[in-house]
């Protein structure tokens, strides 16, 4: 019988890419093995995803694998990475590589094409933007009379879930006498789920869009509701002004109530588990904020579930997963409203499972309807304007 063993023919332009897009971080992998061990695909499939064989293929010169659009760029195999290798932004540049070989995943062009004509990933116009807002009567941003820009973002303005969250932290501004106003119509789009896919032109052409706009309206102050974009604005935009200052609106709460400025007053008796957003704990670092808002609220206990702070596990809506299938049974999600129910169980008051993201908001509730669960998902935004 004639035995042959497998041919691997190896692409040196690949691998040659892959160092210019990374600017060498590709090569500090050596191995160990532990970005395998965290990936947390492992706990909703019988077989974990291996980044590390993973990545030596492309160090080899080696074709990707269908991890590379499995990837959710939760960043958790970073925070363990003994080299500190930015294993998210090789999963990023492996995508552009796939953009520049028209090898994606189908319903990606569409969410781009979505984007180049209607400023959005939802394929609706631009003049609908603000529709969410239209009975609240919120100014168009001022800098001459406005102390921050409400950067609303595509799904709070197009997802009547997270319309909901961006209704009650306009509720919750006022409450502190915030001077604020929106965009509207005019809002542009951060770029933040192109950047996740892999499309570098394209989010540099929207950044830059974006940032002239921000200039030219004088916006010093943004407070952003969805993490993502924070995290566009923050670690990915070019350069806007010396005073401009993305925050994710978590930041500001814990600063108005530190300064007094927010006086939440009403008792709520509940108890309530905070799931953390990837983009927010992990590539920000951002763990103390929500729950001093938290910790603040009158009638409110908080409990940590098994993976928590820097530890969390994704919601699996990252890394432009929420533009893909995930098949029943492989959630990340699913897996998390189950933690949030274990930590929840007893509990006094009503029990909550709170987050500040509009991706994890639609994942988690997804997760909890299809389990039929008795538990309530809102986001902090929401729990706050229930005690003012």
């Amino acid at each position: 019988m004639d035995l042959q063993e497998p041919v691997f023919t190896l692409d040196d332009v690949l691998w040659e890419r892959l160092l210019e897009l990374t600017g060498g971080e590709a090569a500090l992998c050596f191995q160990c093995g532990t970005c395998t061990a965290t990936c947390p695909w492992g706990l909703v499939r019988g077989e974990t995803v291996s980044v590390r064989e993973f990545i030596r293929r492309v160090q080899l010169g080696l074709e990707a694998t269908e991890a590379l659009w499995l990837c959710t760029t939760c960043a958790q195999c970073e925070a363990y990475c003994p080299r500190g290798v930015s294993i998210a932004s090789i999963f990023r540049a492996l995508r552009e590589i796939a953009w520049e070989r028209r090898e994606t995943p189908e319903g990606l062009p569409s969410l781009l094409w979505s984007l180049y004509w209607n400023d959005n990933t939802w394929s609706q116009p631009p003049s609908q933007r603000a529709q969410w807002a239209k009975d609240l009567a919120i100014p168009v941003f001022d800098p001459q009379q406005h102390e921050i820009l409400l950067y609303v973002g595509g799904a709070a303005s197009f997802d009547n879930r997270v319309q909901k969250v961006a209704a009650a932290l306009v509720k919750v501004l006022r409450a502190a006498e915030v001077a604020f106003g929106i965009l509207g119509a005019d809002e542009p789009p951060s770029g933040a789920d192109v950047l996740d896919v892999g499309h570098r032109p394209f989010f540099e052409e929207l950044a830059a869009k974006t940032a002239a706009v921000f200039r030219e309206r004088g916006v010093k102050r943004l407070i952003a509701l969805s993490p993502h974009s924070y995290d566009a604005f923050k670690n990915h935009y070019p350069f806007v002004s010396e005073s401009f200052t993305p925050q994710h609106y978590v930041q500001y709460l814990a600063e108005l109530l530190e300064l007094v400025r927010l006086k939440p007053h009403l008792s709520l008796e509940a108890t309530v588990a905070f799931h953390d957003p990837c983009y927010l704990a992990r590539h920000n670092e951002e763990l103390t904020a929500p729950r001093r808002v938290l910790a603040a609220l009158p009638g409110v206990a908080l409990v940590e579930m098994v993976h928590s702070g820097a530890d969390t596990l994704c919601c699996g809506g990252g890394g432009g997963r929420m533009y893909l299938e995930t098949a029943a049974g492989e959630r990340f999600s699913d897996v998390r409203v189950e933690e949030a129910q274990a930590a929840l169980a007893p509990t006094v008051g009503t029990p909550i499972m709170a987050t500040a993201c509009p991706y994890c908001i639609v994942c988690l509730e997804d997760s909890v309807k299809a389990r039929k669960m008795a538990l309530t998902v809102k986001d902090i935004a929401e729990i706050v304007a229930l005690t003012i």
